[in-house]
């Protein structure tokens, strides 16, 4: 008995997935994928680009995207079926359009290709996923779903400031920070608002809950919030800095630390992201400030520490297969780990050395990957193999 095997070619190649657009050649950021495509070229892995609308899983072909460096051009052409998919689909709002889902689930089905990172991130299941963990639990403020004025006004006696984020929001985009005012600061208006603006934030205070709750409830809307017990964190030169971490796996399949970097809050900002007023600061430098030397790398050890448990549970939690990670992890003032965020497609970090080594991890694992769905297949094939080797001994048999 015959048995067709799936041919691969001998390089590994891996797919970016991305969504098409009438304007340009396609979405996504086209530096950070010609970056991976050099890097690819440079391990012996051919990287190309393929959007949602021509991408077919119907023969050993694909069309898709390549980049020749000579020209510093993109060519569409037809090119090998992918190892690995690697999505990079750039807003929530595409990734669930209905035939952009049709496409993923079909390549998460597809019996030869490994696909990682299969969506975004849900802040409230997020911190759900980690709550089921012992391990996790510790590093999670308190958090629940903004609902009702009665429950803001609850968490609010209990903690002095709660930040509002929005359950699908990005770099930083609709926060808001509540706080009680101190007697001595206003006896009448006892409560205050800062909203996250473009690089500064808005303040209003308002006399009551009701009051306060109307004016949430309108710049709210429809959209799904958490309200979440906000942390003094560390702070220098008296504006507080959080962890970025990026996390991603190895050419072992394994979660490793690609690297940290620092975000200082700008001086009119409730956050740290850079579009909203943050910098890029060096994470020693900022923590050696409160801490001092020692302590600075006693706490960067246990923020990559926390970043592996943390990463571990949310992938054995969302029971999908993924690959990397951003964090936004916080250090209070008694040099505590918190975790904030997690981020399933990370923006490009800007500092060189995490940027390198995060493109080479990339390669890594798609090797890893590739490696593993041939061995899958092997298994599978010599499981039919053998299945048929039996079934005609059983009939000379007869």
């Amino acid at each position: 008995m015959a048995l067709l095997l799936h041919e691969k070619p001998e390089r590994t190649t891996l797919a970016i997935l991305t969504y098409t657009d009438a304007k340009r050649i396609f979405r996504g950021n086209q530096e950070n994928f010609i970056d991976l495509i050099r890097t690819g070229e440079e391990r012996g892995v051919q990287v190309y680009v393929v959007t949602t609308a021509d991408f077919k899983l119907t023969g050993d072909k694909v069309t898709g995207y390549t980049y020749h460096f000579q020209s510093k051009r993109w060519k569409k052409e037809q090119l090998p079926l992918p190892d690995v998919i690697y999505n990079r689909i750039p807003y929530r709002k595409f990734e669930q359009l209905p035939d952009v889902q049709q496409t993923i689930q079909a390549c998460l089905r597809h019996g030869h290709i490994s696909f990682f990172n299969p969506s975004f991130f849900n802040k409230w299941t997020l911190f759900e996923w980690l709550n089921k963990s012992k391990e996790t639990q510790a590093f999670i403020p308190t958090t629940q779903k903004l609902t009702s004025g009665d429950e803001l006004e609850q968490l609010l006696q209990k903690h002095p400031n709660l930040y509002l984020k929005p359950v699908r929001g990005k770099a930083g985009k609709g926060i808001m920070k509540v706080s009680r005012v101190p007697a001595k600061v206003s006896k009448t208006r006892k409560y205050q608002l800062s909203v996250q603006e473009k690089t500064r934030s808005h303040i209003s205070r308002y006399a009551t809950i009701p009051q306060l709750w109307a004016q949430i409830r309108e710049m709210v809307g429809t959209k799904d919030y958490i309200m979440q017990q906000g942390i003094t964190l560390s702070n220098y030169k008296q504006r507080p800095f959080d962890l970025r971490v990026l996390v991603q796996k190895n050419s072992k399949g394994l979660w490793s630390i690609a690297g940290v970097g620092a975000r200082l809050a700008g001086k009119l900002s409730i956050t740290t992201h850079v579009p909203r007023g943050g910098s890029i600061d060096e994470p020693g430098k900022l923590l050696e400030a409160g801490f001092g030397a020692v302590g600075s790398k006693r706490i960067i050890a246990k923020a990559k520490k926390a970043a592996l448990v943390i990463a571990k549970q949310i992938e054995k939690a969302s029971g999908s297969t993924l690959g990397e990670m951003s964090m936004d992890l916080g250090v209070d003032t008694a040099g505590q780990i918190w975790f904030f965020e997690a981020n399933s497609k990370p923006m490009k970090f800007d500092e060189p050395q995490i940027r390198k080594k995060s493109l080479i991890n990339l390669i890594r694992y798609s090797i890893h990957l590739s490696r593993q769905g041939t061995k899958k297949e092997t298994q599978i094939a010599s499981t039919a193999m053998r299945r048929a080797v039996l079934q005609k001994s059983v009939q000379k048999a007869r």
